[in-house]
């Protein structure tokens, strides 16, 4: 049971992390992309230097409620991709989907806040949703799962 545990902490951890990551740049991304739609330049050093400044600044916040929201969907995910092998990548990041989009929503539900501005817009709610898709496909990855597509690996629950 620890072994397993241990596996899915292992899996989880850098993938919560890459979906925060690629989340945290598409977010300055869709920002700046309106910044410019008011006619104020942006130019490819202001892109480099806001998206270091918020993939270091939202660190603290941001990343940890992704992993909260990781946790609770990924064990779902996990379970259907047992269930129906063939579709283990499409059903761990639809978890990641689910989970990030779900963490927005309940954000904006329960504290009246956006927690990330660039997820005010379908848009950009969507490509935060887009990043816990790809924070689901790294697990895929990182589990072992996609070395081992039909037989069950350890790193599962």
């Amino acid at each position: 049971m620890i072994r397993k545990l241990l596996g899915f902490l292992l899996a989880l951890v850098p993938a919560a992390l890459g979906a925060y990551a690629l989340a945290s740049i598409l977010a300055t991304q869709t920002i700046l992309a309106q910044v410019q739609t008011l006619g104020l330049p942006v130019t490819f050093r202001d892109r480099l230097h806001a998206t270091g400044h918020d993939i270091i600044g939202l660190f603290m916040t941001y990343a940890p409620l992704i992993l909260i929201a990781f946790l609770i969907a990924m064990p779902v995910g996990i379970w259907l991709s047992n269930r129906y092998k063939d579709y283990s990548a499409e059903f761990l990041g639809l978890a990641g989907f689910t989970a990030v989009l779900a963490l927005h929503l309940i954000m904006k539900q329960t504290l009246g806040v956006n927690g990330i501005a660039a997820a005010r817009e379908v848009i950009g709610l969507l490509l935060q949703g887009a990043a816990g898709a790809f924070g689901g496909f790294l697990y895929y990855v990182f589990s072992g799962r996609a070395n081992t597509k039909s037989s069950n690996p350890t790193p599962a629950m």
